[in-house]
């Protein structure tokens, strides 16, 4: 069994430009933009728990969506938290349900298959 902080660090030494969410601003130097829906995913995989989502506002405007995970325990984890340095705001969370499937017609089919690309990243990371 593995410590949250080899988790975390498998997951962040997986993040790269082909897991983040296109067109979000990803760069090596903020690598946890873009990837809080797979990371939440992952970390979900190994935990369980809930997923939580929050808009999140900038200048008072909705800017985005973001997401993190609730443990078993009650503890919030968002590995991903940090990537907000402009003085974003995150609105309250609510409780995301996992779809049991994806399908390959969703229109964000491509967050799935970036998911896929992280879960075995970090495995092999944790594995080694």
């Amino acid at each position: 069994m593995h410590t949250l902080a080899e988790i975390e660090g498998a997951i962040r030494a997986s993040w790269g430009f082909d897991t983040a969410d296109e067109d979000d601003g990803w760069t090596p130097g903020n690598p946890s933009r873009g990837q809080c829906d797979v990371t939440s995913l992952v970390l979900h995989d190994i935990f369980g728990g809930e997923i939580l989502a929050a808009d999140v506002f900038r200048n008072g405007q909705r800017a985005e969506a973001h997401m993190w995970n609730r443990l078993p325990g009650g503890m919030e984890v968002d590995l991903t938290r940090d990537q907000f340095r402009n003085g974003e705001v995150i609105g309250e969370p609510s409780v995301r349900q996992r779809p049991a499937r994806f399908e390959s017609e969703h229109p964000r089919y491509h967050r799935y298959e970036a998911y896929l690309v992280l879960a075995r990243r970090v495995q092999e990371r944790l594995s080694s």
